[in-house]
């Protein structure tokens, strides 16, 4: 039967590939006290272990899940990359860039104090970053140097041993680092600077309560105006002013036994009954102690719907929600959820929250109140399973056609490689889709299948290809592999605390987040949050993630070339 088993992997190396997936997923998935290997190292482990039967698959596949998997990296970040780079988000943009030639300068520099070759130094930087996607890079960059057969698989070969080894603590140990000894070497209380951001976010347009997370918990009442009262002639939109800073909404009025659709314009009269939305506290607390409250279920019948809605209005980007919240096209609408960015960072609701292109809004309110928020904010992005892979296709053609091409200048060749020109036309295409939203739709499903399974295919096909010099490998540089990448994750995340604090001056409740974006450490993001009891860290990593994904993944090529 073994014997069976291992012909037929050997027969058949796609049956390999998947074994190694499915093997890497659900270990990845498995956590001991919140820690985890994650898919990738459990894929690659996996890989290796059946790599030991000598499995021959062909480099082509790997190539194609690559490129795959690099369009999706830059469709995903391509608007805050964008953005990042060209408006008020520069500090940080720039930041992250710092942030990644300190690491770029860091692995250089252990590659030589190590005496690494091309590939235990690639390995060694991928796995002590985490930025998984600078193998495939450094793969295309060792090819390109024009050595013998031989010396290039070795040097293909150790690439996955030295990343493997020191991935584990680039992990877990950036986590720690950011989240435990930043705050302590900075002498800060990372929890009660997030409360104080938190209260100077919200405290000066009234739109959001003092602990960050207003306008979703809201009800509708009805209320009966009192014969004479302070509202009697007074239009909804006026009395709905009163409340301020508070936001309550008129929905509906009944009038005469009738029920009515309120406007803006809508003027009460003695004993209309009013269906008034907003939140709970304020409706109980301050409307309730002044009115008569009405149990009438039909009044109370508002059909009420939750859409996402793109933000593509160049009017609103870097307006924050207060100001956003003036706008006619605001009124019956309340905000439930920001998502910001590749990796879906929810963003705190607070009133001085800038809005950004891109960012994609959770309303809530009667159908035609979303309808007319929808028209100013942008396009309503409707549930969808459906790709537009034509798209896909002709993009990733595209940006491979272009990076193909090479400069010579004198004896030395440039070029993008066709990695590369995936990478980039993924960030062009996914900015222009967050302008013009009507083309190129890749629901958050499709992105993540070709993100995260673009990656471990190739992962796998290099694990199962590099699995018979692996062992070897690990036997003769282990523990001084092991150390030397803690060496390589530690010093650039202690430098970048220090420099974010007092060369960018970074406010101390998003400074960890920032770096941890540069990193590209979305464990690490994880756990600050948890320290700080806050999703406030949130809002340094969206822009310096952009970056620092898109840099620390072309440094895989770079290091090459430094140390070539």
């Amino acid at each position: 039967m073994m014997k069976w088993f291992v012909e037929t992997l050997r027969e058949h190396p796609e049956i390999a590939i998947f074994l190694s997936l499915g093997i890497g997923y659900w270990v990845g998935g498995k956590s001991w006290k919140g820690l985890s290997l994650g898919a990738v190292t459990s894929t690659l482990i996996a890989a290796v272990i059946i790599g030991q039967l000598h499995i021959t698959v062909s480099a082509n596949v790997k190539s194609i899940f690559f490129l795959m998997f690099l369009f999706a990296v830059g469709y995903g970040v391509g608007p805050q990359f964008v953005r990042g780079i060209a408006k008020d988000g520069v500090p940080q943009a720039v930041f992250s860039v710092v942030q990644c030639l300190i690491c770029l300068a860091v692995a250089y520099l252990t590659a030589k104090l190590a005496g690494y070759d091309l590939g235990y130094a690639a390995g060694l930087y991928a796995g002590s970053q985490t930025i998984s996607a600078s193998m495939g890079l450094a793969t295309d960059a060792i090819n390109r140097l024009h050595l013998s057969a031989d010396e290039t698989k070795r040097l293909l070969d150790a690439m996955p041993v030295a990343y493997a080894v020191s991935y584990i603590f680039g992990t877990v140990g950036s986590a720690i680092i950011l989240a435990q000894v930043g705050p302590r070497l900075l002498g800060l209380d990372l929890a009660a600077e997030c409360k104080r951001y938190e209260q100077q976010m919200g405290g000066g347009g009234g739109v959001a309560d003092q602990e960050g997370g207003g306008w979703h918990q809201f009800e509708l009442r009805a209320y009966q105006v009192r014969h004479g009262g302070r509202v009697v002639g007074m239009t909804a939109a006026a009395a709905e002013k009163l409340a301020l800073p508070a936001r309550v909404f008129v929905e509906r009025i009944r009038r005469d036994g009738k029920i009515i659709e309120a406007h803006a314009d809508t003027v009460f009269q003695d004993g209309d009954i009013v269906a008034l939305a907003g939140r709970r506290e304020i409706l109980v607390d301050v409307v309730g102690k002044t009115a008569i409250e009405i149990e009438d279920p039909e009044l109370l019948g508002v059909g009420l719907e939750g859409v996402d809605v793109y933000v593509t209005n160049k009017a609103l980007d870097g307006k924050t929600l207060a100001d956003a919240s003036l706008g006619p096209a605001a009124r019956g609408v309340f905000l439930r959820k920001i998502t910001r960015g590749a990796t879906g960072t929810n963003i705190p609701v607070m009133a001085q929250t800038q809005i950004h292109r891109g960012d994609i809004l959770t309303l809530v309110g009667r159908t035609q109140d979303i309808a007319s928020a929808a028209k100013h904010i942008g396009y309503i992005d409707k549930p969808s399973t459906v790709a537009d892979v034509a798209f896909i296709g002709a993009a990733i053609a595209l940006g491979a056609l272009v990076g193909a091409l090479t400069l010579n200048i004198g004896s030395v060749p440039l070029t993008l490689s066709t990695a590369g020109g995936a990478l980039i036309s993924g960030l062009v295409f996914g900015w222009l889709r967050s302008i013009h939203p009507t083309f190129g739709r890749i629901p958050s499903s499709t992105v993540w299948f070709m993100n995260s399974v673009g990656l471990n295919v190739f992962i796998a096909v290099v694990g199962i290809s590099a699995g018979p010099s692996f062992v070897a490998g690990l036997q003769q540089l282990g523990i001084s592999l092991f150390l030397w990448g803690v060496f390589a994750t530690t010093v650039p995340l202690i430098i970048g605390i220090f420099i974010a604090r007092y060369v960018f001056r970074f406010d101390p409740a998003i400074l960890l987040g920032c770096v941890a974006g540069a990193r590209t450490t979305t464990a690490a993001l994880g756990m600050i949050c948890e320290v700080a009891k806050s999703q406030v860290p949130g809002l340094g990593y969206t822009v310096t993630y952009a970056v620092g994904n898109t840099l620390l993944t072309i440094w895989g090529m770079v290091i090459i070339m430094l140390l070539a």
